[in-house]
């Protein structure tokens, strides 16, 4: 397999956890593949017209696009672990924190192009918006943090870690875990773990150990 992709990209990182839990490394080749919003990747294009990441090309050439298709393909394709639940009611929550989780990042995204636009071009009403987003989701994770903290790692908890890490590495002004003790607490914990320790997004030279630290 191949993954076109990098180390900056949240959804990346997901995908990137998933080939760790599922001992898949060695099995798929990463190549860096940077996209912009304004930008479009031409290269990237011959295998994804819409010109994101992450994008897996399979060993039978089939080009898959989205973070969560992806990470289905990776899950259902693969042995053990399982990282989405099968059937019932476990099933169901762990889809509903990663659609939260992809979500929030398909906002931040957004909400940091806005921000990275020239001040007089900026809509003051946009970001407004975002942040009112932003404070309501965290604040939903925080509340849920207990059924999350008991539930067996899985999507919903690659989903939202991606979240905490992107609002670190993207919005280091954002006071998120002042106000968010319990996810904080959660977030450091789940740092500890291998696969979400090595995907940590970076710029610059990649950190011993990281997932693409040969890409």
């Amino acid at each position: 397999m191949k993954l076109l992709g990098g180390p900056i990209s949240p959804f990346v990182r997901k995908v990137g956890i998933c080939l760790i839990e599922k001992q898949l490394e060695g099995a798929c080749d990463l190549q860096r593949s940077p996209t912009a919003i304004v930008e479009p990747n031409l290269a990237l294009m011959r295998d994804n017209p819409l010109s994101k990441i992450p994008t897996l090309i399979t060993d039978d050439g089939m080009a898959l696009f989205d973070s969560d298709v992806i990470c289905e393909y990776l899950d259902i394709q693969f042995p053990p672990p399982r990282l989405i639940p099968p059937l019932g009611d476990a099933r169901w929550r762990a889809l509903r924190w990663n659609a939260l989780g992809s979500g929030t990042l398909d906002a931040l995204v957004l909400w940091r192009f806005e921000r990275n636009r020239p001040t007089e071009q900026q809509s003051v009403a946009t970001l407004e918006a975002y942040s009112i987003k932003l404070q309501a989701t965290l604040a939903q994770i925080e509340a849920e943090m207990p059924a999350l903290a008991g539930t067996p790692f899985g999507i919903g908890h690659i989903a939202l870690g991606c979240v905490f890490g992107y609002l670190d590495f993207r919005f280091v002004d954002s006071p998120w875990r002042a106000k968010h003790p319990r996810a904080a607490t959660w977030y450091s914990q789940l740092l500890q773990r291998p696969s979400v320790r090595r995907t940590t997004p970076f710029e610059g030279a990649a950190p011993a150990g990281h997932l693409w630290i040969n890409a």
